[in-house]
Order: structure tokens, then C-alpha cells, then sequence
């Protein structure tokens, strides 16, 4: 057989087709996907919680809600805004203490303190380290040396003397960055989460594609329901199989705690079968050609899983992928399992309920679709 011959087999067009579809396809999404950054920055909420006695906090607070450019939160309570913070719905606090003013005048350690929650997509977390020092700088050289200067000199103190303090009072302002839900150092564990959804997915897609063809290949020999009932099995059995091997390995290279791992390893048994049944509608309903739809489904959700960019900065498209697919779930789940973030319990449901529709999406294209059974091969295969 000689090459012109080799090429006209439909695999060898398929396979140039398939590499320029995904080339092209994993550009456009990835490219449009990512110019939300930083473009979509403020889309972000932050929380300023102001419970000084004095006059300085509120100068603060007002000059942040000023400059910061993001969406401003002042009205909540610093218990609320913690718990806004640990279940990501704004992306820093920052706390003046109901003491600044009077430490600042008594020429004491003035603190603000900055609280970021890292159990969140990385471009949250290390943008508001970017944020907070850059505030700090500006607090220092403006707030310490000039308006606690203007506050000592109306409380009657001399010039000269006010100017000596207000720079005693410069050296003893800090800037407390305080981390919620400390993740192990490392971008392998911070983005753990988001690998084990990867991977998970991916291998769901292709089980999608061959078991979805072994299914349509006995037709005529059982039920049509019976065999649908052996391809979620044997999906079972892959998921289980596929997430002992995941979690070994992840347990081997990264910090992963050993009192989460049989709660990450049902998260991953759900994901698994979740990510099957959504890759498997295409495939049921086109063949192998459903890998056309799959692979920017999956592309997609690299973007809309909210494991870089939070579901506030995603263009609609996006976000609302975030909704109907399983990546989003998986990784916030996974997120508050593993580093002690907010209740994993609303994402398993929501993973659930993915998995749960495409199961059903599947058994109506079965019952439907497929009511004719293909006639009995004569031949046994």
C-alpha cells in the first residue's frame, strides 16, 4: 500500500480535520476567555469595614471607596464580612479597628488589617496581594505623615512637635495581611483541584466515545435499555478504578491531607460520572462526531470552572457554562474539601444535578432516538 493510498482512508482526513478544529478551537476560547483579565477586575467586590471611634477610619475608608477600583461593600458587620469572604462572595476585607485613630494619635501601632481568602481562583488571590501592598504604600506615605499630623495639630499640639510624632506615628503603622483558609505552598496544590477536574473530565469524554460505540455496536443483541444500563456501569467501574489511580498519585506528589481523601475520592467518583453522561449526549446522538461539540464544551469549561477567573469576571457565555456544566461544581467543591473554604454541600448538589439532567437527556435519546433496533448481524462478531 503505498501513501496516496494510506491517505484516502477517512481516519487520515478525520485526524487533519481534528487538528486544526481543535487548534483554532482551544485559540478562540482560551484567547476570548482570558482578555477578561484584567479587563473584568472590577467586577469584584470588596468589603471595607470601618469600626473606628475616631475621624481617620472614615477618611480611609473614603479615600479606598474612592480610588479602589472594584465594587465597594461598607455596610456590612465584620462577622458578615468574614462570612461573605469564606464563601467567595467578595474578594477582600479590609478592617479598620474601632481603636485606629486614638493608637494613631497616641503615637502606638496603628493596624489595618487585610484578609484574603486563597481557597478561590488564583487571579483573586494574587491580585489582592498585589492590592494590599500597593495600599499599604500609599496609607504609609500619605496617612501617617500628613493626616495625623492635621489631627495632632488640631488637639493644640505645637507644629514642631506634631511633626516629630506624626512621623513616630508613620514607623508604627501595619498593614496586617491576614490569610483565610491557608492553601500549602506550591502551584501544584493550589491547583490541585482544578487538575483533578481535568483529569477526570478528560478521561470521562474519551470512556464517552469507545463505550457509547460498544453500546451501539450490540444493538440488536440485547435491549437497547439493558445495554444503556451496561454502559453506566462499566462508566462506574472506570470512575472508581480511575480515581484511586488519581488520588494515589496526587497524594504522592502534593500536600494532599489524608482525612479528606475519601471525601475528595466520592467528589471524584461523582465528577466522573457526571462528566460521562454530559459528554455522552453527543456522543449518542452523533457518534464519534460528537467529539466536535465535546472538545469546546471541554475548552470552555477550562475557562468557566472558576478555578483562575471567579464567575463575577466571566463573559456571559462563560458564566453560564459555569452553570450547566460540571468543572465549575467539581472545583469549588474541591476547593472547600480540601482547604477548609466554604460548604462544599451546594456544589456536590450542583454536580449532582448536572449529572443527574444528562443522565436523564441520555436515556430520553435511547428511548427515543434509538427506538428502531438495528437488524440481527448474521454474522457473530
Amino acid at each position: 500500500m503505498n501513501f496516496k493510498k494510506f491517505t484516502r482512508h477517512q481516519g487520515f482526513g478525520a485526524s487533519i480535520f481534528m487538528g486544526v478544529f481543535y487548534a483554532v478551537a482551544m485559540l478562540v476560547i482560551f484567547l476570548i476567555g482570558y482578555t477578561a483579565i484584567p479587563g473584568e477586575m472590577d467586577q469584584l467586590k470588596i468589603a471595607i469595614v470601618n469600626e473606628d471611634a475616631g475621624e481617620s477610619g472614615a477618611q480611609i475608608s473614603e479615600q479606598l471607596s474612592e480610588s479602589l477600583p472594584f465594587k465597594i461593600e461598607t455596610d456590612y458587620s465584620h462577622d458578615n464580612a468574614l462570612q461573605k469572604l469564606e464563601d467567595n462572595d467578595i474578594s477582600l476585607l479590609i478592617h479598620i479597628p474601632e481603636t485606629f485613630s486614638a493608637n494613631a494619635q497616641n503615637g502606638e501601632s496603628a493596624e489595618i488589617n487585610y484578609t484574603v481568602n486563597e481557597a478561590s481562583a488564583t487571579m483573586v488571590a494574587s491580585s489582592m496581594s498585589s492590592i494590599v501592598n500597593e495600599v499599604n504604600k500609599q496609607l504609609s506615605a500619605s496617612f501617617s505623615t500628613q493626616t495625623a499630623q492635621g489631627i495632632l495639630m488640631n488637639m493644640n499640639v505645637p507644629e514642631e512637635q506634631a511633626a516629630a510624632m506624626a512621623e513616630q506615628i508613620e514607623n508604627a503603622y501595619v498593614g496586617n495581611y491576614v490569610i483565610m483558609n491557608d492553601v500549602p505552598d506550591g502551584m501544584h496544590n493550589t491547583m490541585l483541584p482544578m487538575f483533578l477536574t481535568m483529569v477526570s473530565y478528560v478521561g470521562a469524554m474519551i470512556a464517552a466515545m469507545q463505550l457509547v460505540q460498544v453500546y451501539k455496536h450490540h444493538r440488536g443483541k440485547e435491549s437497547r435499555f439493558k445495554l444503556f444500563g451496561y454502559v453506566q456501569l462499566s462508566a462506574l467501574l472506570i470512575a472508581v478504578l480511575s480515581t484511586i489511580a488519581a488520588l494515589i498519585t496526587a497524594y504522592i506528589i502534593t500536600d494532599l491531607d489524608t482525612a479528606v481523601m475519601l471525601k475528595v475520592a466520592g467528589q471524584q467518583v461523582l465528577l466522573y460520572m457526571a462528566a460521562f453522561n454530559v459528554c455522552a449526549i453527543f456522543t449518542f446522538l452523533i457518534g464519534e462526531a460528537g467529539m466536535i461539540i465535546n472538545i469546546p464544551i471541554l475548552l470552555s469549561q477550562t475557562i468557566a470552572n472558576g478555578a483562575t477567573i471567579p464567575r463575577e469576571m466571566m463573559y456571559g457565555y462563560f458564566e453560564v457554562a459555569s452553570y450547566i456544566t460540571p468543572m465549575y461544581y467539581s472545583v469549588n467543591a474541591y476547593l472547600a474539601t480540601m482547604f477548609g473554604s466554604t460548604d462544599a454541600s451546594p456544589f456536590i448538589w450542583g454536580l449532582a444535578a448536572v449529572g443527574v439532567g444528562a443522565l436523564l437527556i441520555n436515556l430520553l435519546i435511547v428511548t427515543v432516538l434509538h427506538k428502531k433496533e438495528p437488524k440481527p448481524r448474521s454474522i457473530i462478531q
